[in-house]
């Protein structure tokens, strides 16, 4: 499946230290890290063959079913929804370790296989003993790594809510990027049936009719390209948009989330409430939330009750994890009594 090309690509860096990277992620730019991974037993492995990498990953194997999925040929590598967005055009799997990656050797010569995806698979759980054979860069700190397992597919553009470093080990990957500032001309998918979690793009990027999704251009406009070889990672954002290609018959990606300062937020869920609460209103009320969304969430100081004093600025004031707990619990309370 071709897909069109931006023309910036993502800036490069060669083995950047602690100061570099926190300069990089204050930036909230992508960046491709050259070479970050190229001592890894896996990258190495895999620059010698499927067969060599398939065998690493079987020594870490436990027997125990992991969940793939799989597109007939016809979907031209695409993994995304069905024709009514009601279903999908893949179907779920499960098998051990060792049979998906029989699997994929077995298509690796042969004309028109289908498109085969482990994804997101937790080391700890399917391949314990990986991480230590191959160590996390110090930049993702404690972060689990995750292993994405399959042939020359498309991920559709999507985001996560975390911090991200892909990194590839094995099979050409190709990146495209969008700033969460281009959401709207993306044409989000329905929030209640996503593909696997993370809310997606309705736009194909082989085929973005212009007629259809007129204002697609704006993204475009915004978006970067990052090709990575093997051993290369890839530093995504919180909450940027990205299009995933895999080229290659046997693939490899190891990823790593994780939330600054070990936040667990859950923003998605403020989206949805104010989606209920306060789209529908009339305009001049919702400029009036729109206001104060912008005075009490989106302004850039710290406390927006830096005015009063500090035994009485309550939730104005920064909240700690113990006061942010109180405060969700009397909204759950009071949302209840709604019902």
């Amino acid at each position: 499946m071709d897909c069109p090309v931006p023309e910036r690509r993502t800036v490069e860096y060669r083995d950047p230290d602690a100061k570099v990277f926190g300069e990089i992620r204050a930036a909230a730019r992508p960046v491709i890290l050259k070479g970050l991974l190229a001592d890894w037993p896996a990258v190495r492995a895999g620059s010698e063959s499927a067969m060599a990498l398939g065998a690493h990953l079987a020594g870490f194997a436990t027997g125990k079913p992991v969940r793939f999925i799989v597109a007939p040929p016809e979907r031209g590598g695409m993994f995304f929804y069905g024709d009514d967005l009601t279903g999908t055009n893949f179907e779920a799997r499960e098998a051990p370790l060792t049979e998906l990656l029989h699997g994929l050797l077995h298509w690796m010569d042969r004309a028109d296989p289908p498109a085969m995806a482990a994804q997101s698979l937790p080391e700890p759980v399917a391949v314990p003993g990986f991480a230590a054979a191959n160590p996390a860069p110090a930049i993702v700190g404690s972060a689990v790594p995750r292993l994405w397992i399959g042939n020359a597919a498309v991920v559709q553009t999507h985001h996560d809510m975390f911090e991200n470093l892909a990194c590839a080990v094995a099979g050409r990957r190709r990146f495209i990027l969008f700033p969460p500032s281009a959401t709207k001309d993306l044409y989000v998918g329905p929030f209640e049936r996503t593909l696997a979690g993370p809310l997606v793009s309705m736009v194909p990027l082989h085929a973005a009719d212009a007629e259809r999704w007129p204002r697609f251009a704006d993204a475009w406009a915004a978006a970067e390209v990052a090709d990575l070889e093997p051993g290369d990672a890839l530093y995504i954002p919180y909450m940027w948009w990205h299009h995933v290609q895999s080229f290659d018959p046997f693939a490899l990606l190891v990823n790593y989330w994780w939330n600054p300062e070990g936040q667990r937020r859950q923003p998605m869920q403020a989206l949805i409430h104010a989606m209920a609460q306060i789209r529908d209103m009339p305009s001049d009320q919702r400029d009036a939330w729109r206001a104060m969304f912008d005075a009490f969430v989106f302004d850039d100081a710290a406390e927006p009750g830096a005015h009063l004093p500090q035994t009485v600025r309550g939730i104005q004031g920064r909240m700690d994890p113990q006061t942010s707990a109180a405060v969700l619990a009397s909204l759950a309370q009071g949302m209840q009594r709604q019902r």
